[in-house]
């Protein structure tokens, strides 16, 4: 019996002294294995007559559920150690300042957008809206655009399918002719009608798509309609734009003849830089010209008495050129890298 006192007092003291559970297994081993010295012991009561063997099995068997407690407490107690040195590892310092949420900020067209809308404000605009899936009436036929013009192909224009004659807009003049229509309808049987001053801003699409292209973008169309607008006006209003927007006086523009079918004369307005990469290279920025009779007449509007002019920018290409960004599939990327830029 005192061997076994014995025993039991040497396997608590091997568990305790292991430091490790790799270390606590090779202890359990020499008491519980296979050739551990109670299971030796247990093999021996065979040998012994049923009366010795019956005392010294009940013996044996309390040692050794004294050492499985012992072997279980020390695993519990290398478990707790772990978790606590864990636990100790990865505390948070509560005292330190949080870390709080990324602050967000508007998309860089987006910016453009409101700066475009807040300078033609100023001048006495309005920003008028209008649908995005349009007919083919208020997007080509009002427009002065005859039925074999490449516009109306489909591979530049997305047509809903099953509806006949109804299409993504390809630009924001459906809302020029739905504003004029509505303008009309509101003075009729008046003497004379209120000047039309507008810009329509709004998300286009057309087939195509590449460093400069998106299947989806932006454009800024402007309308001026009144008894005694003219080409002037349009030069006035447009340069002054150009020049505030991009905040120099020195900046060059120019009126280059050009066709479009809604107005009749056309022309495309190109700009120089006066520093920077693009110095001394003229570059294309937008359409303009008078409104074309025929799109007065289709808007219910005297095209003897009243004139305007009608302009058209693509936002994205402005952001392009104020922020230094030299491929367009970066705005509709996603890339929180990119837009924090512009916080």
């Amino acid at each position: 019996m005192s061997n076994l006192e014995t025993l039991v007092f040497q396997a608590e003291s091997d568990f305790v002294s292991a430091i490790d559970a790799a270390s606590l297994e090779q202890a359990k081993a020499r008491y519980l294995g296979k050739s551990g010295s109670l299971t030796e012991l247990l093999k021996g009561l065979g040998k012994l007559d049923p009366d010795a063997r019956k005392q010294a099995g009940a013996a044996i068997n309390i040692a050794k559920q004294r050492v499985e407690a012992a072997l279980e407490a020390r695993r519990d107690a290398l478990r707790l150690a772990a978790l606590e040195a864990r636990l100790s590892e990865e505390a948070l310092d509560v005292t330190l300042p949080a870390r709080g949420h990324g602050r967000g900020g508007l998309h860089p067209v987006s910016r453009t957008l409101e700066r475009i809308e807040t300078l033609f404000r100023g001048i006495g605009f309005d920003v008028a809206d209008g649908p995005e899936i349009e007919t083919d009436f208020h997007n080509f036929t009002a427009l002065n655009t005859p039925e074999n013009h490449p516009a109306r192909s489909m591979h530049d224009t997305f047509y809903l399918e099953g509806a006949e004659a109804v299409m993504l807009r390809t630009h924001t003049s459906p809302i020029q002719v739905r504003y004029m229509q509505a303008h009309v309808a509101r003075h009729v049987g008046q003497d004379s009608m209120p000047e039309i001053r507008i810009i329509a801003p709004g998300r286009v699409y057309r087939v195509d798509s590449d460093a400069t292209h998106s299947p989806m973008f932006h454009q800024v169309e402007g309308l001026w309609v009144g008894e005694s607008v003219s080409f002037a006006d349009l030069k006035g209003v447009v340069s002054d734009f150009l020049h505030r927007f991009f905040e120099t006086d020195r900046l060059d523009v120019r009126f280059r003849p050009s066709f479009f079918p809604f107005t009749e004369p056309s022309a495309e307005i190109d700009v120089a830089f006066p520093t920077g990469p693009l110095a001394g290279r003229w570059l294309e920025i937008a359409g303009c010209g008078m409104v074309h009779p025929n799109v007065l007449g289709h808007c219910g509007i005297d095209a003897e008495r009243y004139t305007g002019f009608a302009f058209g920018f693509g936002p994205d290409r402005l952001t392009m050129l104020r922020y230094g960004i030299n491929d367009l599939r970066l705005f509709y990327d996603g890339d929180v890298r990119f837009l924090s830029q512009f916080r």
